[in-house]
């Protein structure tokens, strides 16, 4: 073990001894740890620093975007000019998602609609 690591645990262990990890929030739940086992070792202190800071991945965040600007498109008036523009916008990002490989049906809400439609049948 290194001498930091040893430093570490020894300071630690006296934490513990003086009850400074009592009454913590969240004491005696398991933690909710994310399954990081399909991201490289070499990656992964990286991807958690990024994931932490609120950074998405591209197409992640252009996913975001489209949704967004697909409820945008349902709160405007049809044929105004922020109608015209918010389809555009959406066109080029579904055009740039499917580019990138990323399905885009998510944006035609018929999965979700044939989803409740399956669920009040049965």
């Amino acid at each position: 073990m290194w001498l930091l690591d040893l430093w570490a645990e020894r300071h630690i262990l006296d934490a513990q001894r003086q009850g400074e990890f009592d009454n913590l929030p969240g004491s005696g739940h398991p933690l909710m740890l994310d399954d990081d086992s399909h991201v490289p070792a070499e990656l992964r202190a990286g991807y958690r620093m990024l994931k932490n800071a609120g950074c998405l991945p591209p197409e992640l965040e252009q996913r975001k975007e489209a949704v967004e600007l697909a409820q945008l498109l349902d709160s405007v008036r049809q044929g105004s000019a922020e109608h015209t523009d918010y389809s555009r916008r959406l066109a080029l990002l579904e055009l740039k998602l499917r580019q990138a490989g990323v399905n885009t049906d998510f944006l035609r809400g018929d999965y979700a609609d044939r989803l409740a439609s399956k669920m009040n049948e049965e």
